[in-house]
């Protein structure tokens, strides 16, 4: 029998017996052991490598973390990354590099939180670093850009249009260059390629077919209208930002006008400056007199070779190519959106907010269409290939229904219209609408009137049936009294322009200009609108009423330009800018001989010239040059005109140079100068020609002089024996002014015919008007002691009254010069003048010794004299005249030694008689070398 084997169980239970200790169990711990703490200090330490966010990650980690596939963590770092550049702007000019191109790449990320991060990110960084910082890593940008603009996904579409508007915000410049590709994305948006072929099918349509996507949260005329306004936005970038020919403007509204004429600007150029500069500078031949045709000549390529740019938009052919592909498509746009929007029949003129809105963006997307040819020429192309392409589409889907007005349409608030305004928002619909009727109508006349037919290729009544409506329209708008912005102004009055300029009818052109002289004439305009209407006027008349008959021969601007004169004096100096336009076309008027501008300008002469408050006295510097070079054409100057001006030469408001220009100018149309005048009407007669130059020589008006005489003892030198005149002492600003005008007064004198004559004119004049004077202003004796021996003639002696007054300014000024300080240009002056006088003038000298009494003058005026005396023998030129006087010389002499009375000689006496010693001795030692050979 064998043995059974024991069974041994899965879970043998051990008996445990009394007074035995109890086992330990296979899993028991082991407590008997000691520990030691491990201490690793550099591991708590900070790092300060840079700084972080309040989430402690640096620039590095949140970089890294946009490469996360989470889009919560991209989102997140992005929001980091805009966190810590906002508090440490540094580190986005030390980080551009990688931050714009690891944001660049998330453009075409798969959520949308993600790609809102990014253009906010985008957005922040781009306010931070200019465009020139930006260039080098542009490239990378527009790739990303055209991948989320091409992508298949319409919420990256969407997005892509938020990245272009921050572009464009910021970076017009960069992206404009880009236009090659970027243009066809824009028609990619909208559109798709035909099947069978590129070019135009038989039917007259472009290569490119609507497209319509179920996908968006928005309807398909919204999303159509988002893209058309973003790429007006991008065409006008592109006009703006690119150099032009020809002087063809790039700015809208006014600066077109401009263009219709070449304008030579010079350039200042420093080459240090254009090393680095991006730039091209137009080189011209004959100094830019004569621009060489289409010259293209740069320092250097606008772009490095291989950076992704073609030809692009550079000639009308290529802009034609491009217009041919995308004016199709936006009929299609108006006429799908027309066929949904229209009630009823007759409501054509009625259109939706939405409506108007896409409406205006085709028709501003038509007109930047025009504008991209670089040339004049190759505009006038253009226009003439739209007139031929597609004149008649536009007459039937824009003219027919014209003018276009606003349908009111009466909504309730629902949720489900404020679903639909974040969807506006989000397709940016929002941002195109609220397009007033005004403007929309006024952009349709500026795109219709560019396709008229010009100058002789116009033929009267041909375009009648569209051009009437537009110029209705115009003159209602400007004339029905409405207050217009300068936006809408500057469209209205390019509209005028073209049909003045292309219709050349005098019946048309002056309807036109009544309309916007209506305007002009309204009160309160704002000053942006007056200067429109002001530069238009002007420029109208100034660059084309010389080759355009209709335009010489209006009434209306004939009238306006009559205002003139009274429109410069009632604005003054209010808005010198306003004044510097209307003396600019004051000056071409005047110039050309408008004969109803010169006889206002005659008739307010002494309002604009006013010495105290005219325009001459008030305005600039460089209004002021205007309005002395327009008195060269002013006809005739009658007394109260020569004496405005006078007052004007002597005020001191007015430069010196400027009165003398002012002062030739008079000499110039006065028949004393020389100058022949075959007209029997001179327009300035000899006797106040003469009376003019006399006032501005003495510099004071007779009124002036009259009231100085009552005046007090303030600034007045109180007549002496010693000085004979009370001399009012002017200031030193108005001295040397005055000082300035009469060198000129002077040459005018000199270069009449008789000197003698002349000469005999003045010395009555003096007699007459000064020589009974108290008190005579320090300016007036310089200049009377200044102009007398430039004109003495030899043969013509004067009077003994023109003498004693001559003698009483040389005394008076010089005891002025010794007891008061003056200046040293003023004391030069004041030497110069009478020593010029006591040198040349017959018996002077003489007549200035015999007056001087010595009995008669006080002990302090004592070395006056003195001094007085030792300054006449110390000049070169009087020694010889003093020497012939010695006579006289030595009893006033003799006369101070006795009257000094002191036991020891004063110092100024014994000055004098070293001088007079000096001065005889040389004299006998001339004699006695004389008589010797």
């Amino acid at each position: 029998m064998t043995k059974k084997r024991k069974r041994q169980d899965d879970f043998h239970k051990v008996k445990l017996k009394l007074g035995k200790k109890k086992p330990k169990a296979e899993n028991a711990t082991d407590v008997n052991f000691r520990s030691k703490g491990i201490h690793l200090p550099e591991q708590l330490k900070r790092d300060d490598g840079g700084p972080t966010t309040h989430r402690q990650l640096s620039i590095k980690d949140l970089l890294s973390q946009l490469h996360h596939y989470n889009s919560s963590v991209k989102q997140g770092a992005l929001v980091g990354l805009r966190e810590l550049l906002s508090a440490h702007p540094s580190l986005v000019e030390q980080h551009a590099s990688v931050v714009l191109t690891e944001v660049a790449a998330l453009f075409t990320d798969k959520d949308a939180v993600v790609r809102a991060a990014a253009v906010r990110l985008l957005r922040f960084v781009a306010q931070c670093i200019p465009a020139e910082r930006v260039a080098p890593f542009f490239p990378l940008l527009s790739a990303h850009l055209t991948c989320a603009m091409t992508h298949i996904s319409a919420g990256i579409q969407e997005d892509a249009l938020r990245v272009l508007d921050v572009l464009l915000e910021h970076y017009p410049a960069l992206l404009s260059q880009r236009h090659t590709v970027l243009l066809t994305n824009f028609l990619e948006l909208i559109s798709h390629r035909r099947l069978g072929g590129t070019g135009a099918d038989r039917t007259g349509k472009g290569s490119y077919a609507l497209s319509i996507t179920t996908s968006r949260g928005v309807t398909a005329q919204q999303w159509r209208l988002t893209v058309l306004l973003r790429l007006g936005r991008f065409l006008q970038a592109v006009v703006e930002e690119r150099p032009t020919d020809d002087g063809v403007a790039c700015g809208g509204g006014i600066g077109l006008w401009s263009g219709e004429k070449g304008v030579v600007t010079p350039l200042e150029v420093s080459w240090e400056e254009q090393i680095f500069s991006k730039g091209g500078i137009r080189v011209f031949e004959n100094s830019g007199a004569k621009p060489t045709p289409h010259s293209t000549y740069r320092l250097r390529p606008d772009s490095e070779p291989g950076a992704g740019q073609s030809e692009g938009l550079c000639s009308a052919e290529t802009v034609q190519g491009f217009a041919g592909t995308l004016v199709p498509l936006l009929l299609e746009v108006w006429v799908e959106a027309m066929g949904g929007d229209r009630v009823q029949a007759d409501s054509g003129h009625l259109l939706t907010e939405e409506a108007m809105a896409l409406m205006f963006q085709i028709l501003t997307i038509l007109q930047l269409l025009r504008r991209l040819a670089p040339q004049r020429d190759q505009q006038d192309m253009l226009d003439v290939w739209f007139r031929n392409s597609y004149l008649s589409d536009f007459k039937q889907h824009f003219m027919r229904n014209f003018p276009y007005s606003q349908l009111e349409v009466a909504r309730h608030k629902k949720k489900a219209d404020v679903k639909r305004s974040r969807q506006q928002v989000v397709g940016g619909a929002v941002a195109g609408g609220n397009v007033e009727p005004v403007a929309l109508n006024v952009m349709l006349c500026q795109v219709m009137v560019t396709l008229s037919l010009r100058g002789r290729d116009h033929i009267a009544g041909q375009d009648a049936d569209w051009l009437g409506p537009i110029r209705a329209f115009v003159t209602d708008t400007l004339s029905n009294g409405s207050k217009l912005s300068s936006k809408h102004l500057a469209a209205l009055l390019e509209v005028v322009w073209r049909m003045i300029v292309t219709q050349r009818s005098r019946a048309v052109t002056e309807e036109l200009l009544q309309a916007v002289y209506v305007q002009y004439q309204q009160k309160n305009l704002g000053l942006s609108v007056r200067t429109l209407l002001l530069r238009f006027f002007s420029q109208l008349y100034i660059q084309e009423h010389q080759k355009q008959p209709h335009i010489a021969r209006s009434r209306i601007l004939t009238r306006w330009l009559a205002s003139l004169p009274v429109q410069l004096v009632q604005l003054g100096n209010r808005n010198p800018q306003l004044s510097g336009q209307l003396l600019q076309t004051v000056q071409s008027a005047a110039a050309w001989g408008n004969k109803d501008l010169l006889l206002s300008l005659q008739t307010h002469a002494c309002s604009l010239y006013d010495p105290h408050e005219g325009c001459v006295v008030v305005l600039p510097v460089e209004h002021q040059q205007r309005l002395v070079q327009i008195l060269y054409f002013l006809p005739a100057f009658p007394t109260d005109v020569l004496a405005c001006l006078s007052q004007v030469c002597n005020a001191g408001r007015v430069s010196a140079s400027l009165a003398a220009t002012l002062i030739r100018t008079i000499h110039l149309r006065s028949p004393l100068s020389g100058w022949s005048s075959s007209s029997q009407d001179v327009p300035v007669r000899d006797v106040d020609y003469l009376s003019f130059l006399f006032s501005t020589l003495t510099g004071f008006s007779s009124e002036s002089l009259r009231v100085l005489q009552q005046a007090d003892d303030e600034g007045l030198l109180a007549s002496s024996a010693l000085s004979p005149l009370s001399v009012f002492t002017t200031p030193l600003e108005q001295f040397t002014h005055h000082w300035d005008v009469v060198e000129e007064v002077c040459h005018c004198l000199e270069t009449l015919g008789s000197r003698a004559q002349c000469f005999e004119i003045l010395q009555n004049a003096i007699a007459k008007n000064l020589c009974g004077l108290v008190v005579v202003p320090d300016c007036v004796c310089a200049a009377v002691l200044r102009c007398i021996p430039r004109l003495l003639d030899l043969n013509f002696l004067p009077s003994d009254t023109l003498l004693r007054f001559l003698s009483d300014c040389c005394l008076s000024m010089l005891s002025l010069l010794l007891q008061l300080e003056q200046s040293a240009r003023k004391r030069d002056a004041v030497w110069e003048a009478c020593f010029a006088a006591l040198s040349t003038v017959p018996r002077l000298l003489r007549l200035v010794l015999q007056s001087l009494r010595v009995c008669e003058l006080s002990e302090s005026e004592l070395p006056l004299l003195a001094q007085i005396l030792s300054l006449l023998l110390q000049h070169t030129q009087l020694r010889n005249h003093m020497a012939a006087n010695s006579a006289l010389l030595q009893n006033i002499i003799q006369e101070l030694t006795r009257f000094s009375g002191g036991e020891t000689r004063e110092q100024w006496l014994t000055d004098l008689l070293y001088c007079y010693s000096v001065t005889v001795s040389t004299h006998r030692a001339n004699m006695a070398t004389r008589d010797i050979y």
